[in-house]
């Protein structure tokens, strides 16, 4: 697969094919990247695990963390790497070695590693490299032009309200929750 540039279709199919999401590098820290990615992705109904083995067991944000990805006690569909590109090999490993094997490893926006990508794809793992999640679900959902941010997505579709609290799309247009 190409990985220098990815198709709005496999990037929405990524993220509406996987319910929970490990983030491998997660930050108790609020003004951290990973920890705002995997506040949001929860917030947008996915099960995320934060893996930090300094923060095992802490709660924060109602996530608990875990030490390891083999500490987390159900199947993970997609790993979200938020480690240095050189970690990654090892982070693969740990992957590599989960039963059930994950659908998606995700390496997060200047995280690249064409070895790695080659061993998860030959593994059976779908692969998306330099991207993050929470940008990606923000663009296709629409949400991020709220911001005044071009998503190059264009809709004549007012977003639907989705109840009470702050409005939320899903990736599929609909209400959450809704394909």
């Amino acid at each position: 697969m190409n990985h220098d540039r990815y198709d709005d279709a496999f990037i929405r199919s990524v993220l509406e094919g996987v319910s929970t999401i490990a983030i491998v590098g997660a930050s108790a820290n609020a003004a951290r990247p990973s920890y705002f990615v995997m506040k949001y992705l929860a917030e947008r109904g996915y099960r995320v695990f934060p893996v930090n083995p300094g923060q095992a067991g802490k709660e924060v944000a109602g996530l608990t963390f875990y030490g390891t990805l083999k500490d987390i006690p159900e199947p993970i569909d997609m790993v979200d790497v938020f480690r240095a590109p050189e970690h990654v090999p090892a982070v693969l490993d740990e992957v590599l070695a989960l039963v059930p094997l994950p659908k998606v490893i995700w390496m997060q926006l200047g995280v690249r590693n064409d070895e790695a990508a080659t061993r998860a794809e030959a593994a059976g793992m779908q692969v998306v490299m330099n991207r993050c999640p929470k940008i990606e679900y923000g663009r296709l959902s629409g949400e991020i032009g709220w911001t005044g941010v071009n998503s190059r997505t264009i809709s004549a579709r007012r977003p639907k309200l989705l109840g009470g609290g702050v409005q939320r799309l899903s990736i599929s247009r609909g209400p959450q929750g809704q394909k």
